[in-house]
């Protein structure tokens, strides 16, 4: 089987802890579209151990917290689809109301022109975010090995 999730991070790496990672999509139109990816195989949340679940959803509130924190997005989207790529992962992404989407989902199909202006200042803001991910996960990381 060939799994994509398997045999690359799946974007751009943010973080990578024992069990899962954080990768930054590769959405140009959508600049704070990130992805939690658990790193071992498995289709399905229930896949998980209770505890696993726990972890999971907990990374996923983190990374939605991060984004609130630091973009002020108008809403944060949250999927686990996995049809196409059957590997548990999350999306979270921010949206703006200025989306060439919103209020749309992002798959949907565009209801105005991206506003490329605003989506490069997005863009510019990403390596503080990434960092602002990378001190909440790795606080967590070490809180949770204690």
């Amino acid at each position: 089987m060939h799994c994509p999730l398997c045999a690359t991070d799946g974007g751009q790496l943010v973080w990578r802890g024992a069990r899962l990672r954080v990768i930054q999509a590769s959405e140009a139109a959508f600049p704070a579209f990130y992805r939690v990816v658990w790193n071992a195989h498995v289709a399905e949340f229930t896949d998980l151990s209770s505890e696993e679940r726990v972890h999971c959803l907990q990374a996923v509130a983190w990374v939605e917290q991060v984004l609130r924190e630091r973009l002020a997005p108008s809403k944060i989207n949250l999927a686990a689809l996995g049809n196409q790529v059957a590997h548990l992962h999350w999306h979270v992404i921010a949206r703006f109301d200025w989306d060439s989407h919103f209020p749309d989902a992002v798959w949907a199909a565009p209801r105005r022109a991206q506003d490329t202006v605003r989506i490069a200042a997005l863009a510019q803001q990403q390596a503080l975010v990434h960092d602002a991910l990378r001190a909440r996960l790795e606080n967590w990381a070490v809180a949770q090995s204690k």
